[in-house]
């Protein structure tokens, strides 16, 4: 098994914690000391500062309530578990019927604010450092920068218009900016950590695991793609694929199995494997398991009908298997999955096979993996009118699909719609695909649910949230 040095111990250890251990009632407001328990600041060392971001994606948070917000609530998955089981609220976000108090939703803008917290603290700590050399403190900056960027991703497309948090100016962080400066912002991040880290090969051993030049440009062209903003995601996706740093792995089904941590096709994944079990995403696969007689889990985020039948509908049983865990099959590692487990279908990409049920599990989660690259470079493509078919064909031939051809543009971009659905399927876009694509209301009254329009397209801005500071606007329809 392949050895991680830079482990989840590390990311999340005592001393890493330790610092950002308290937390004001507002967490928009990240004063530079507030969450340090030391108080000389200047004396701890950068790189722990840095490892405190990695170690917020590793959270709670980052399983079940990640899950509802991305993946119940889109028509790839159901609540799953027991009927009588709700889940606390995964239910409501099954069923489009969530709001301001659903703890999920209030979850996860907590969580992205507290990581851009962190990261902006680790920036200036990095900034005025005299502890480490000139290169090294660069890339600290480089990866906060990232990290900070990746959770505004997340914000902005869950609820749109968010603030900016300013780790100096308290007064400003109850004021709402708009979507647009929020992906400015975004951006500029990004720009900044592709000029300042490294590639994925120019890292030691030790460090592997940690952000990259390569991860950089592959969300860059990502924020490209949800803007709209098409040449320049083309322009990213292309660099990144003429790097020659990744490939895509030979066998589909290999993407999410400990052989291909941190391979050639990963680009960016969260850390959990080291030389012990230490912390992964925290119950990540045990929410996901298989439930009831013989299983290891809690049964959630269950794969649809829906979605079994998009991949039996294209012939793509590749995927469809390497995605699903089928009630009374024998995976591949020799588990025999009961005839009794309580659902007929279950998330094969969570489950682990050296700690199935375990609460701190040991799976990295992918974040980003060439594939989606590829994608993201055909769907541009296609919008500007070059090449789409050799990305996209590139994709499919992995899983023994027939090459595209003689289709209309309009025919094509639907063609690389399903082929992002089928290709990232429980990898957590699926509904902000859904929503940038127009296609949400449509798609998710074929799987029996009633998206409304003007309302769905964003999630609530928390109750909590608005009672903490009332000048914060509402988003439309909650």
């Amino acid at each position: 098994m392949k050895k991680n040095i830079f482990k989840i111990s590390t990311l999340v250890s005592i001393a890493a914690l330790s610092l950002f251990s308290s937390c004001t009632d507002n967490f928009l407001d990240v004063e530079s000391k507030e969450n340090i328990a030391i108080d000389d600041q200047e004396n701890i060392h950068p790189e722990k500062f840095v490892n405190s971001i990695y170690g917020m994606y590793t959270e709670w948070d980052f399983a079940f309530s990640w899950l509802g917000v991305t993946e119940m609530i889109s028509d790839n998955a159901d609540k799953g578990s027991s009927s009588s089981d709700n889940g606390g609220d995964k239910r409501d976000l099954d069923e489009l019927v969530h709001n301001s108090t659903t703890g999920s939703v209030e979850a996860m803008w907590t969580r992205f604010y507290k990581t851009i917290g962190r990261a902006s603290i680790s920036i200036e700590n990095s900034e005025s450092t005299k502890t480490v050399d000139e290169a090294t403190k660069t890339r600290y900056i480089g990866e906060a920068k990232f990290l900070r960027a990746l959770s505004y991703f997340y914000l902005v497309r869950m609820f749109g218009d968010v603030t900016i948090q300013d780790i100096k100016d308290e007064a400003s962080n109850s004021v709402r900016k708009p979507k647009a400066e929020v992906y400015a912002y975004i951006e500029a991040d990004l720009l900044d950590a592709i000029a300042k880290l490294p590639q994925k090969n120019e890292y030691q051993a030790k460090d592997l695991g940690r952000a990259t030049k390569g991860a950089a440009q592959s969300l860059l062209a990502k924020v490209y793609l949800y803007q709209g903003k098409n040449q320049q995601a083309y322009d990213m996706a292309t660099t990144v694929v003429n790097s020659g740093l990744y490939d895509l792995e030979t066998d589909y089904a290999t993407t999410w199995r400990v052989e291909t941590e941190n391979g050639k096709e990963s680009i960016f994944e969260i850390q959990a494997r080291g030389a012990a079990v230490a912390h992964g995403v925290q119950q990540y696969s045990e929410t996901q398991g298989a439930r009831g007689t013989s299983g290891w889990g809690w049964g959630f985020n269950t794969p649809s009908q829906n979605l079994l039948d998009a991949f039996n509908a294209e012939g793509d049983a590749i995927r469809r298997d390497a995605t699903i865990i089928f009630r009374g099959e024998t995976m591949y590692d020799g588990r025999v999955v009961s005839t009794a487990v309580e659902n007929p279908m279950y998330n094969e990409k969570a489950y682990s096979s050296a700690n199935a049920g375990s609460g701190d599990g040991d799976k990295n989660i992918r974040v980003i993996r060439f594939s989606e690259v590829l994608l993201i470079q055909a769907e541009a493509a296609n919008e500007i009118g070059q090449n789409a078919l050799t990305p996209l064909n590139k994709v499919r031939a992995r899983v023994k699909l027939a090459p595209v051809s003689g289709l209309s543009k309009d025919q094509l971009r639907l063609k690389i719609w399903n082929e992002r659905r089928l290709e990232l399927a429980f990898e957590h876009d699926r509904w902000f695909d859904l929503v940038r694509t127009g296609q949400a209301k449509n798609m998710m009254a074929l799987n029996g649910k009633t998206f409304v329009t003007g309302k769905h397209e964003l999630f609530p801005i928390p109750n909590a949230q608005l009672i903490q500071t009332p000048s914060m606007t509402q988003n439309p329809g909650w």
